[in-house]
């Protein structure tokens, strides 16, 4: 989808971070904008900001984990603009435990975004996005670790790995009905964001208890609150994405580096051996 002017635009996870920064490019592109995202105050400062720099944008609040969240966004973004050329499934969280520490509301708050958020999505968007007969492009964001598994990210890993079969998936679907809909998976190495904050939407019953994880655990929390800190700027994943959109290339992976660690990561399946344990 090489002119993205005057194209719509749906973003979720769109008030901060790497959404704000993919709405921002796609600003940048002439595009037409439809912001989503859970803090209800954040969005509508997202979308003043932007409107104040003369895009035509509306935001709409959305848990993405919430089926009828997503429905009601759609139907907002189709009934005001009449159609969707980019849908960028963004929103995500994530959590520093080992697998025997995940409680079941754990798995649910976690997979709840950021895998179901995708699928809700996918059912709420794409049969407009058939209908319409355009062009159009899906982008899901994953991680690199839905490509390489890392340790005391269990449930964050299982869901981003998830994310990435499901458009491997979805590209095939997508491909054999020779639809006009292109899909990428993104899949950044750390990111400079929020992310580490993820539990701010939880009440205080659900947070994680810090204190309550192994020395394992913790040093790893820790060494992931720095990877993040120093971490690539969002702006910098937004470009690698809409250039990955006009390109239509599938897999996004913005931090060469962590192309190695896919390889070894193959070699360790082709092998049959246990998987390798790489740095952080």
């Amino acid at each position: 989808m090489q002119n993205l002017a005057h194209k719509v635009a749906v973003i979720t996870g769109a008030a901060e971070g790497i959404g704000k920064a993919i709405a921002q490019q796609c600003a940048l592109e002439g595009m037409t904008l439809v912001l989503a995202d859970i803090d209800a105050t954040r969005l509508a400062a997202t979308v003043t900001e932007f409107q104040a720099a003369g895009t035509e944008v509306i935001g709409q609040v959305t848990d993405v984990s919430k089926s009828a969240d997503v429905d009601a966004l759609a139907q907002a973004a189709f009934e005001r603009f009449g159609q969707v050329h980019l849908l960028v499934n963004n929103a995500g969280v994530a959590l520093a435990k080992n697998a025997w520490e995940t409680t079941e509301n754990d798995w649910n708050w976690l997979m709840g975004i950021n895998l179901y958020g995708v699928t809700h999505a996918l059912r709420a968007f794409i049969p407009r996005m058939l209908e319409q007969g355009e062009e159009g492009h899906i982008v899901n964001t994953a991680s690199i670790a839905g490509l390489i598994s890392a340790p005391s990210l269990a449930a964050y890993n299982v869901s981003k790995f998830g994310v990435v079969t499901l458009s491997e998936g979805l590209q095939h679907d997508l491909q054999l009905r020779k639809a006009k809909i292109n899909v990428s998976v993104l899949c950044p190495g750390w990111v400079n964001t929020r992310i580490i904050e993820s539990e701010r939407n939880r009440t205080a019953e659900e947070r994680s208890d810090p204190a309550k994880s192994d020395k394992v655990t913790t040093h790893t929390g820790m060494a992931v609150m720095q990877a993040v800190q120093a971490g690539m700027s969002p702006a910098e994943v937004a470009r690698a994405t809409l250039l990955a959109v006009k390109n239509n290339q599938f897999y996004i992976l913005t931090h060469p580096h962590t192309i190695k660690g896919v390889e070894v990561r193959m070699q360790d399946i082709v092998q049959q051996r246990a998987p390798t344990l790489l740095p952080m």
